[in-house]
């Protein structure tokens, strides 16, 4: 299932630079595991953007929760499940 993240700054938050190394290693230890497919910062503000692969929300929250950043309680992930979209199916089939 792919799962949409959105990252929401915490009040006060205000990691180090060794906090934010961490936080890179455990980021690139799940893309390459292939939890991670796509990563990208919000044109509009500072955050990231995290599309995840996971058998279900709550697999992709655990993984999520193992981020530094996250676990500090510096940041939080809004976690949004996708599905395909159906939409040219319904219009096109005959």
């Amino acid at each position: 299932m792919k799962i949409l993240a959105l990252e929401h700054e915490l009040s006060g938050a205000d990691p180090t630079a060794v906090q934010l190394k961490a936080e890179a290693q455990a980021v690139w230890d799940l893309e390459q595991s292939g939890v991670i497919r796509e990563i990208y910062f919000r044109a509009d503000r500072n955050a990231a953007v995290i599309i995840l692969e996971a058998p279900d929300v709550a697999s992709a929250d655990a993984y999520i929760q193992r981020l530094p950043l996250v676990a500090s309680h510096l940041i939080r992930f809004e976690l949004i499940p996708l599905k395909p979209y159906p939409g040219f199916r319904r219009l096109f089939s005959q």
